[in-house]
């Protein structure tokens, strides 16, 4: 069923946006506080929003305080699925987006048996995840060898930069720095602009999602970026305070009208 005032760029429709506006651009320090605290809590998987850890000596925790994963959406915890029940719809809000991907999967794949290649993305799930949370991102969703992550004002103060920092620790994590070399090929690409955040869904079922121009941009980036580079459009640059002497070059982005300006950010 489609929402009332729902389109492409406001898929939630016009209920609860000031609810969504004001959550997303007047931060609760105590909130931010808390996620901060939950992420560095062992262990994942994590509920998107409020970072609590579901597993291991942290899930044992959260239980104690009434949190765990909830029952209609197993990504959020039980108190964020009320909250996004209670509160469907969302708002836009300037914020920076992170796809990173494994180059050559599909070649790994044959290489590889079933359980080989599975155990090789849930490894890769696994870093990357940590590296989005450890950088106060909200990870979106996976898709087979590809992570989607966003990084929101209400959460990351200093989104852009921190959005570069989860990029490049992604690198570092999958071995992009090592002597012998990566044991998973990694590009990413991260953007900087506008973007509709919110909550969609029925019943028990809402998830977290975000669209817009930019989420597109940034996966048109992740997959030009080569094996050990991170593209970094011009916004996102600025935004995030990178050296301004650094190489710049345009791409020619498939669906998109005009060229994007990208530094390209390596680990040295």
């Amino acid at each position: 069923m489609t929402r009332p005032g729902a389109s492409p760029s406001n898929p939630g429709g016009d209920r609860d946006e000031a609810f969504w506006r004001d959550y997303l651009e007047h931060p609760d320090s105590l909130q931010r506080t808390g996620r901060h605290l939950f992420s560095r809590i062992p262990s994942n998987p994590r509920c998107q929003l409020c970072a609590a850890p579901f597993a291991g000596f942290g899930g044992r925790v959260m239980k104690v305080i009434g949190k765990e994963p909830s029952t209609g959406n197993p990504n959020l915890c039980n108190t964020c699925q009320k909250v996004l029940i209670k509160h469907h719809g969302g708002a836009e809000v300037s914020g920076s987006m992170l796809f990173a991907d494994i180059r050559g999967s599909t070649s790994m794949a044959e290489r590889m048996s079933p359980s080989e290649f599975h155990s090789l993305l849930d490894r890769f799930y696994t870093v990357a995840s940590e590296a989005v949370f450890a950088n106060d991102g909200v990870l979106d969703k996976f898709v087979g060898d590809e992570v989607v992550a966003t990084f929101a004002p209400v959460y990351a103060q200093r989104h852009a930069a921190q959005a570069v920092a989860a990029a490049m620790d992604i690198l570092r994590a999958t071995g992009h720095g090592d002597p012998d070399g990566p044991w998973a090929p990694v590009g990413a690409g991260v953007h900087t602009g506008r973007v509709w955040f919110g909550a969609v869904g029925e019943g028990d079922h809402v998830e977290v999602t975000v669209v817009g121009d930019a989420v597109n941009t940034t996966a048109r980036l992740a997959s030009e970026a080569q094996a050990g580079e991170v593209l970094v459009s011009v916004d996102a640059a600025t935004a995030a305070g990178l050296d301004p002497t650094l190489d710049r070059r345009s791409l020619a982005l498939k669906g998109k009208q005009d060229e994007v300006e990208v530094v390209t950010l390596r680990l040295t």
